[in-house]
């Protein structure tokens, strides 16, 4: 997993509108990447939703988000205009920002153990430098995680 102190991976991946997002153009602002298991599940939508509710004080900090999972940029679109998200949601369905970043996972639920998602939040800064990661997010305060200092 990526750790602080590392540089942003180099990526592009496709967002809800099917627009193309390159990292190299995230860079100059800080930055918040934020990966979830899947959109328009319960708790995903929790931390989703608590970002945009406070998507002011987010980026009167300075941050701009960007949230990334493995679903359909259709799946990405309808949680997305469901929920009038005020930031880009990124559908990498071959995993390779996953991948970059560390997050595709040994996980278990109820005794069965599988690979997928580990919810984790990653923090940038202007130079694109990660500052703090974020591995324990607790999706009714995620905003709040990212501000404190």
């Amino acid at each position: 997993m990526l750790k602080v102190g590392d540089k942003l991976p180099e990526f592009e991946g496709t967002n809800q509108d099917g627009e193309t997002i390159t990292s190299l153009k995230l860079i100059g602002r800080k930055l918040v990447v934020f990966f979830y298991p899947q959109a328009n599940t319960p708790t995903c939508t929790v931390e989703a939703c608590n970002l945009s509710d406070n998507y002011s004080k987010l980026k009167k900090a300075g941050f701009q988000l960007l949230g990334v999972s493995g679903d359909t940029v259709k799946k990405q679109k309808n949680f997305h205009s469901k929920f009038a998200f005020p930031y880009d949601l990124i559908a990498d369905e071959n995993h390779d920002i996953i991948e970059k970043f560390g997050v595709w996972q040994e996980k278990k639920t109820f005794g069965k153990t599988y690979m997928g998602i580990v919810r984790t939040t990653f923090i940038f800064d202007e130079s694109g430098i990660c500052t703090r990661v974020i591995e324990k997010v607790t999706s009714k305060t995620a905003a709040e995680q990212i501000l404190e200092k």
